[in-house]
């Protein structure tokens, strides 16, 4: 008599992975992490032999605190809000802007090897992954912002700007952080949209200056007109300003610390970091397709 075996769950479960499986994962993840350190290395390489792109996008910022802080010294204390002195209420400004102009030229080398042929050489490579090219692109440009931003702190506190608290700094360098990498993301897209660096550049400078003014590094938002208040509200921005600046001018504050006073409402801390990090998000997943497209 023929008996019936009911299988035991175990045996119903789904096959564990395999140890090739497993190994190959591990891998790919090597070589994936490998190559990101070879590209970003390479970048380094080319900053070394090229200095003069990291002095210059030192020099630069440091000229706006001196320049822009002398030029607004004699201003009554308290007519930029709760800021000691101009240069106190420069410095969120020009930390802002530094980081944003070094990541919209995050798509320049990229373009450069697109022209010269060296990124068809990466992309016909036995690569892992060839968005090991993007990330490398992205750590540089973190990294160089990183670094102007140490030096505009240091170089704002000689100034007398003072310095946030500890855990300001950590803020700070998240601030810019999620900024570089949102504007990143959208540089190296416009680097395999543009058919060339010309129109890459007419981009950055048309796109700089407008963003500049239109926020608040260089005027709080009740010197603006109205309509300029309203642009400047939804300039991403100035959502990472007004948070530095506010961790500036106050040494005790939290999440639900008020920031900005918009045109719509209110803006608290949190609600400014949750609005960068949306930026940054709509950034990546815009051009997630047509960096798919691209290395296809």
């Amino acid at each position: 008599m023929s008996q019936t075996v009911t299988p035991s769950p175990q045996n119903l479960a789904e096959p564990s992975r395999s140890p090739q499986s497993a190994a190959l994962a591990d891998s790919s993840v090597r070589d994936f992490v490998q190559e990101t350190a070879a590209l970003t290395r390479r970048l380094f390489i080319q900053l070394q032999r090229r200095p003069s792109t990291l002095i210059a996008g030192i020099i630069q910022p440091v000229m706006w605190l001196v320049l822009f802080g002398a030029l607004f010294q004699n201003v009554p204390q308290g007519l930029f809000g709760g800021s000691q002195n101009y240069g106190q209420f420069l410095a969120a400004g020009v930390i802002v802007f530094t980081a944003f102009g070094g990541a919209l030229n995050a798509g320049l080398p990229v373009m450069f090897d697109r022209e010269f042929g060296f990124l068809n050489r990466l992309l016909v490579a036995p690569l892992a992954s060839r968005f090991s090219i993007v990330l490398a692109s992205a750590i540089f440009i973190a990294t160089m912002s990183l670094v102007q931003t140490t030096v505009i702190l240091g170089m704002s506190a000689v100034l007398g700007a003072g310095l946030p608290n500890l855990a300001g700094l950590g803020l700070v360098f998240l601030i810019v952080l999620m900024l570089v990498l949102g504007v990143t993301a959208l540089s190296l897209g416009l680097a395999f949209a543009l058919p060339g660096h010309i129109e890459l550049i007419a981009v950055i400078f048309v796109t700089n200056l407008p963003l500049l003014f239109a926020s608040t590094a260089l005027a709080p938002l009740s010197f603006m007109p109205q309509w300029l208040q309203v642009v400047a509200s939804l300039n991403p921005l100035s959502y990472a300003i007004e948070p530095i600046r506010y961790i500036y001018t106050h040494t005790a504050w939290n999440w639900q610390s008020l920031v900005m006073q918009a045109p719509f409402g209110s803006i608290s801390m949190a609600t400014a970091l949750l609005v960068l990090a949306g930026f940054s998000s709509i950034a990546l997943l815009s051009v997630r397709p047509l960096l798919r497209r691209s290395f296809a």
